[in-house]
């Protein structure tokens, strides 16, 4: 189980991101944490070993990536996943059939159909609700609910869960509330500090931050998860390979400093759409206009590169996504370079178009992942791709 040093926490969280969790490597110094690649580890003696005895259970690599994201968290405990789909079944996996799970209603597709298609054949059972809606969320909460799921902001459509509020409602019903963090990174928000129990990332996005790996990650303050999670980690072996965690711990030594661009970039192409009567409707809470502004500024420090907007329909959706230049026709987000998708038929296509069109995801929603490169080149770009 990886613990953070508490000095970790000591510092500023673009300090945290460069010299958390790793010391120089002992053998000859080096100041990058080394590619551990190795399956297992002598043994000095029966019962007697350094720290490691196979790599599926632990691995130096990953466990400087899991005390470097703890502490960027707040947290006191990392696990690291092969993916961030590994990471959310693992979350699952810490209940059992019969139990029953409150998830918002627009959460990544992925996590919809892991829920609805893989997990309830295994007992445990969801209601999908508007989390912005808190009497809503008390409303689906049974007997039997044992765990709170949310994206904050959601994708694709960028609404807010109140994590103090729903840490509340949580602990007064023991409840484990998760916060899915992947969009906002621990830059611009830190769930645990809300009251949350677990918070889940696709390492694969932000805190890697250059599309060249996958993973998963989840961070916690409680003793009692992190043994459980440690015993998933070893038991099913849903773990990341050192290089992919290598990849990763590079990634977070930037991501301080990547996210300010992000989050420049964001908001000029936000501002930027909302102006152009071309667009119907922008989704990005660092506006104004966006119903949750306020809690936005409340509760985020930032408001990210993730954008959205409706073109009003799937023929007019096409024609831009198929335009762009910079913004490559691709899935995934939060790498460095800008990626343009179609949420309705790639990210959330698992979605029921019912349940889809009920919360405003429709053929005509296209999804921005802005990355880092100079803002006036992404505005000529997509002002190219919208056309007359």
């Amino acid at each position: 189980m990886t613990r953070i040093r508490e000095h970790d926490l000591d510092h500023a969280l673009g300090t945290r991101a460069v010299h958390a969790g790793q010391e120089p490597e002992p053998l000859a110094g080096a100041v990058t944490t080394p590619i551990y690649q190795t399956s297992t580890y002598v043994q000095e003696a029966l019962g007697r070993h350094k720290g490691h005895e196979y790599a599926r259970v632990s691995n130096p690599t990953r466990e400087a990536l899991e005390r470097n994201v703890a502490a960027l968290e707040g947290g006191s405990h990392g696990h690291a996943f092969a993916s961030g789909m590994a990471a959310i079944d693992a979350v699952l996996s810490l209940l059992s059939a019969g139990d029953h799970v409150v998830c918002g209603e627009n959460v990544y597709g992925g996590t919809h159909r892991l829920m609805t298609q893989v997990r309830a054949r295994l007992g445990l059972t969801f209601s999908f609700v508007d989390t912005r809606d808190l009497a809503a969320v008390e409303r689906a909460i049974g007997p039997s609910t044992r765990m709170l799921f949310v994206e904050t902001p959601t994708n694709p459509m960028m609404r807010l869960a109140d994590l103090e509020a729903l840490g509340t409602l949580a602990a007064g019903r023991h409840l484990i509330l998760v916060a899915d963090n992947t969009f906002a990174t621990p830059v611009f928000q830190r769930p645990l500090e809300c009251g949350a129990d677990l918070v889940v990332h696709s390492t694969t996005k932000y805190l890697n931050g250059h599309s060249d790996m996958v993973g998963g990650m989840v961070l916690t303050r409680r003793d009692d998860l992190a043994e459980q999670l440690a015993f998933l980690q070893k038991s099913v072996g849903a773990v990341p390979g050192p290089f992919d965690c290598w990849l990763a711990l590079r990634g977070t030594k930037t991501l301080a400093v990547r996210m300010r661009q992000h989050d420049h970039n964001g908001r000029r192409i936000a501002e930027w759409l909302a102006a152009d009567p071309r667009v119907q409707a922008v989704f990005y809470p660092g506006l104004p206009s966006h119903p949750q502004h306020e809690l936005a500024c409340r509760q985020m420090s930032g408001f990210g590169g993730m954008v959205s907007f409706e073109a009003g329909s799937l023929e007019r959706a096409r024609r831009i996504v198929e335009r762009t230049r910079l913004f490559a026709l691709a899935e995934s987000l939060g790498g460095v370079e800008s990626l343009i998708g179609h949420p309705a038929t790639m990210t959330h296509a698992a979605v029921p178009r019912a349940m889809r069109e009920a919360m405003g995801l429709t053929d005509g929603v296209v999804r921005l992942s802005v990355g880092i490169e100079d803002p006036d080149d992404l505005v000529a770009d997509l002002d190219r791709a919208l056309g007359d």
